[in-house]
């Protein structure tokens, strides 16, 4: 895989270029030294805050995720019931967020889900065991 150019390659080109003395015209190589090294210093600490960002939002994200997974139970449960559960536990839940990390429960075999009727809709429910689904269930 070829290496991505990006901001920071480009920079790094044109200071190596300056101390080499190429011509800027009207601007002196030290003024587009500094300016590249400064540019490279608020990328670096750019990058550096995205990556606590992400960190605190994954570690968000996966005390979310076991508090599904203990909110399913062994008896299956619709997604608004597991929600209401959940809710009480911690803040800033929402449907979409509980709904994502089913998903992911159900992939890694943490919970099941199956279709029943229930008082005549077919709905999504989920549990830690297996589901037996009856004939009268899916109907």
């Amino acid at each position: 895989m070829e290496n991505k150019v990006t901001k920071k390659v480009i920079l790094n080109a044109i200071k190596v270029a300056a101390e080499n003395g190429a011509d800027f015209g009207n601007v002196e190589a030290k003024d587009v030294i500094a300016y590249v090294d400064k540019t490279v210093a608020q990328l670096d600490a750019k990058a550096e805050k995205a990556k606590e960002y992400g960190a605190k939002k994954r570690a968000e994200g996966d005390a979310l995720y076991g508090a599904v997974v203990d909110a399913v139970g062994a008896e299956y449960k619709t997604i608004d019931e597991i929600t209401e559960v959940v809710k009480e536990a911690a803040e800033d839940v929402t449907r979409a967020k509980v709904v994502a990390r089913l998903t992911k429960a159900v992939k890694e075999d943490k919970a099941f889900k199956a279709q029943v009727k229930v008082e005549g809709k077919k709905v999504t429910v989920y549990a830690t065991e297996p589901i037996e689904v009856t004939e009268a269930d899916a109907e």
